[in-house]
This record gives structure tokens, C-alpha cells and sequence, in this order.
């Protein structure tokens, strides 16, 4: 019988569209920032410039629960998953983008361990934009749903979670989505070919 972790981690692989081809030191992005800063934006034109499978935890956890609770629990097996099936794809050389909110450094450690054990180039990025933005984003997000956009998180939310936010620990980009970014993507891609 198969465990529950191998069965999440299975679902969420089926759900993969086509990967990209695999690389030597594939590049692992991991993206941080509060709801509605702008990091499914981010990813999907990181992902225009350079050929990367995206892991939006928020699809990812509604692969996982058809109604998500976003309870600790929920939150332990999501990311568990998550984290094995990252590890999997950087031991095959396929380029990852994690877009999930990963506000705390604890939560962290464990990508920076994959990263580590895998031999894959990690890059930090976190997202910001002026909280009066990011209100305006979030409470248009709740008035007109995007089907691309599996977020539920509100104005509410996010302060709820902006006390939480920890800053990074090492070397890492700031990208103001209120801003072009393009430069910003320009120096990532910079990065990821040195």
C-alpha cells in the first residue's frame, strides 16, 4: 500500500504540464512575498524568459484538497509534497519556480537543504509592492476572480500574515511589482547563466 506522502506526491506530479528539458545545475527560484505582491505575476513572465516548471502552492493545494481549510495540517502535507516532488525535479535537472508565499526563514531552511543536496542553483526573490496596491489587487482579485489565479487570500489575510514576514538571511533579489520588472527579470536571468 502506498503511503499518503508517495499519493500527494503522485498527484501533484500528474498534474505537471510539459517539463522543460532538463539542465546541468538546473536553476531553483524560489519566490517569497505577502498576498497579492504580484508573485504569480512574476513567475509567469520568469518563466517567458527562461523555461522553468512553476509550483504555485496555491494550485498545488487545491490539487491536494478539493476545498482547502489552510490548516496546519493541510499545510504540513502540502508542503511535504511539495518539497519531495521539488526535489525530484532539481535531481532530474529540470528548472523549478516555487511561487508560494515562504515568509519564514524555518520554512526556508528546507529549500535551501534541496537546493544544497540537489547541486541546483538557487535564487531568492522577494516580491513587494506598496500595501495600498496590494489592498487595491486583493479586493479586485475577490470582485472578479481570475480562473488563472488559485489564490483565495484577501486584504484580511494579509494582515493576518504581514507581522509574520521575515526577511532573508542570504543573498537575495527585491522585485516591486508596482514597477516594470523587466530589468529586475533581466539581472535574475544574468544570474542563473553565471
Amino acid at each position: 500500500m502506498m503511503d499518503s506522502l508517495s499519493e500527494d506526491v503522485g498527484k501533484l506530479r500528474q498534474s505537471l504540464k510539459d517539463l522543460p528539458q532538463p539542465q546541468v545545475q538546473p536553476p531553483f527560484v524560489v519566490v517569497s512575498g505577502l498576498p497579492g505582491t504580484g508573485k504569480s505575476f512574476f513567475c509567469y513572465k520568469m518563466a517567458a524568459r527562461w523555461p522553468f516548471v512553476i509550483l504555485a502552492s496555491d494550485t498545488l493545494r487545491k490539487i491536494l484538497f478539493s476545498s482547502p481549510g489552510y490548516t496546519e495540517v493541510e499545510n504540513k502535507r502540502l508542503f511535504n509534497a511539495s518539497h519531495t516532488l521539488i526535489e525530484e525535479l532539481l535531481r532530474k535537472g529540470i528548472p523549478v519556480i516555487l511561487d508560494a508565499t515562504n515568509l519564514q526563514e524555518r520554512h526556508r531552511e528546507y529549500l535551501y537543504r534541496i537546493a544544497d543536496k540537489t547541486k541546483a542553483k538557487i535564487i531568492l526573490v522577494r516580491i513587494e509592492a506598496p500595501p495600498e496596491l496590494i489592498r487595491q489587487r486583493l479586493i479586485a482579485r475577490k470582485g472578479t476572480p481570475d480562473p488563472e489565479d488559485d489564490s483565495q487570500a484577501d486584504w484580511g489575510v494579509y494582515q493576518r500574515m504581514k507581522p509574520r514576514e521575515e526577511r532573508f538571511r542570504r543573498n537575495h533579489f527585491v522585485v516591486d511589482t508596482s514597477r516594470d520588472i523587466s530589468p529586475a527579470l533581466d539581472k535574475i536571468v544574468r544570474a542563473i547563466r553565471k
